[in-house]
Order: structure tokens, then C-alpha cells, then sequence
């Protein structure tokens, strides 16, 4: 790990192709032009007006109606993939299949058997596939690890965190269909449980439950992940409530308070037992651009994964969001 997150400008040149022109790609689109020096060369949209409205809006000089389109065009050296998750296997695999390095938004599949696939196809092709948690590779996560690897707070006993949006029921939005793998756990839910592996690992342990809304989808979830001896991480996420997207990290010398959004830029306090208090200063702006320029510094070394967001990091998060699911009663037609 680097001691501090570089800045984006400083990443080589990549041109990327955009799969899906929605809101997460939008501000995808804005981060790159704004914050590296990558150049955006073309998006794919099922929908020909969709995609033409979205390049005019983000200065990209290619449109193409369909996926396959997109990927196969020789400008092209990264796609990111910002479709639903019930789309990202298929979209991923048909990128790799292109000889594309690939970066999918998260939760990166369905299920972890799913990404799998994905990375048997990208390990065979040679080319790099991340996960776009983007908040692994902000200036204050790389912070927090600093803090905690001196010992500033002693040894994690417990990290909290939460994430929860107040969505208006629809039962034709992506968020609340099962066919489209909607829920709070894979949009919401997977930026807690990512941060909790990131500071504590793997579970021994995971206890949910959950409340489903009339679609079959999950509404709500608490969740509790035990770790060795002692160590727990208390999360939660809903479609139903606003709530503050904080994140607590409390251990024997101290405790760290990090506030929301924990998952986007952001500043942190620190308190120690011994009276010493300090501050973590954050300012609180757009963070794409961190993910964006990780995918081009390590296809410019030849790397097919990043070492800050490893496949198996991905496959471990969504064993984790596969069971509780599972414990929660929640599938996805066809899994």
C-alpha cells in the first residue's frame, strides 16, 4: 500500500469506453475529465438518444447503440461497466472477451460464483478487472490505515458503520426488481461491508436480519460479523431512511470517528484514551477519479489486478453479502 493516495493527474493517459449511461456514469464521466488525464473516447447505450445526450454532456466524441459495439472498438483500452448488477457478469465477459481491461461497478456481480467467472475469463485473457469501490483508494481510507497500523487506537474491538438512502417505492425501478438484483444489500449495503473487510478481513462469523419490501427484494438489514476472539463489526443499510453514513472504528488505545459519507471523501477524529484528540481534514469533493486512475496505473505496469482492491478481496466481500442473503431469505432469479 502507498502511504498516501497519489493524485489522479499524475496517472498515465488511458482511453475508456463507457458501458451504460446513467447516473453512477455520469459522475464517473465528470470525475475523469475533471480530475486525470484520461480521455473518455466512447459510451454504449442500449438507448441511441441516451447515448447522444450523454456524450454531448461529457465531450465524447463516439456513440455506439449496444454494448458489443462499444467494446470491440479499437479506441477503446478500459470499459467501465455502469449497469445494473444483474448485468455485470454477461457486459464483463463480453469486455474481456474483446481483450478490454475492465473495471465493474459494485458490487461487481450478483454473487460471488459469478465473479468467478469473470476473473477465470480475465486470468485467461491476460487483461486487468477491478472492482469500482472507489472508496479504497481515498485520501482519508489511506489515512486509516496509517492511523491504525501505528497503533494510534491500539487493537480493533469494534467497527460500525452504516448506509442508508430514503428511496420513494417503485416497483419498476432497478433498486426494488429482482430481476435486475436490487435491494439495499448490493447498492448500499456492499460500501460497509467493504469497509469492514478492509480493516478487519475475513468474518468468522455473520449474523443478519432483514426485512424485504413487497417485491422480494431487501429493504433492511443489520448485520453483525464476528472476528477471532473478540472483534465485531456492527453494520446496517436500508432503501427506507436517510441515516448519518457514518463510520466508528473503536479499539483498547482509542477510537476513530469518521464522518459521513465515510465511503466518499471525508475527514476523521481521532481520540485517544491518553487525551490526545486530532483531526483528519478532508475536503469534501468528487473521489471517482482515485479508481479511474488506479485502473491506468496498473494496466501501464502490465498488472491485472490492484493490490488495494484484489479479486480475492471481491470474492470475499461477496461470500459475505452471499450469505447474508441467504440468511435473510433474499435470491435473484436464475442464481
Amino acid at each position: 500500500m502507498a502511504d498516501r493516495a497519489e493524485d489522479p493527474r499524475s496517472a498515465p493517459p488511458i482511453r475508456w469506453g463507457i458501458l451504460g449511461a446513467g447516473n453512477i456514469a455520469a459522475t464517473f464521466a465528470s470525475a475523469v475529465n475533471a480530475h486525470t488525464r484520461a480521455q473518455l473516447v466512447a459510451v454504449g447505450s442500449r438507448n441511441k438518444d441516451r447515448a447522444e445526450r450523454f456524450a454531448t454532456a461529457h465531450h465524447i466524441p463516439t456513440t455506439h447503440v449496444g454494448y458489443r459495439e462499444l467494446v470491440e472498438d479499437t479506441q477503446v483500452d478500459a470499459v467501465y461497466i455502469a449497469t445494473p448488477h444483474s448485468e455485470h457478469k454477461e457486459q464483463a465477459l463480453l469486455a474481456i472477451k474483446a481483450g478490454k481491461h475492465v473495471l465493474v461497478e459494485k458490487a461487481f456481480t450478483r454473487n460471488a460464483g459469478e465473479a468467478e467467472e469473470v476473473f477465470a475469463a480475465a486470468r485467461a485473457a491476460g487483461v486487468f478487472v477491478m472492482e469500482a469501490m472507489w472508496t479504497r483508494f481515498l485520501p482519508h481510507v489511506y489515512a486509516l490505515h496509517q492511523v491504525i497500523d501505528a497503533g494510534e487506537i491500539g487493537e480493533i474491538i469494534n467497527l460500525s458503520a452504516d448506509h442508508g438512502q430514503a428511496f420513494t417505492f417503485d416497483p419498476t425501478s432497478r433498486l426494488f426488481d429482482p430481476a435486475l438484483a436490487g435491494g439495499a444489500l448490493l447498492d448500499l449495503g456492499v460500501y460497509p461491508v467493504s469497509f469492514a473487510h478492509d480493516f478487519l478481513g475475513v468474518p468468522d462469523a455473520v449474523q443478519a436480519v432483514g426485512q424485504l419490501t413487497t417485491t422480494g427484494v431487501d429493504g433492511q438489514i443489520s448485520m453483525v460479523l464476528s472476528y477471532g476472539d473478540r472483534a465485531q463489526a456492527t453494520l446496517s443499510t436500508t432503501m427506507w431512511a436517510k441515516t448519518p453514513t457514518m463510520a466508528l472504528i473503536s479499539g483498547t488505545e482509542g477510537n476513530i470517528v469518521v464522518k459521513g459519507s465515510f465511503y466518499a471523501p471525508t475527514s476523521f477524529h481521532v481520540q485517544r484514551l491518553d487525551g490526545r484528540v486530532w483531526e483528519f481534514n478532508q475536503p469534501g469533493t468528487k473521489g471517482l477519479q482515485y479508481e479511474a486512475a488506479e485502473v491506468a496505473r496498473r494496466v501501464a505496469e502490465g498488472a491485472t489486478e490492484s493490490p488495494r482492491m484484489t479479486w480475492d478481496n471481491t470474492l470475499e466481500v461477496l461470500r459475505t453479502m452471499d450469505t447474508i442473503r441467504a440468511q435473510i431469505g433474499v435470491s435473484y432469479p436464475g442464481e
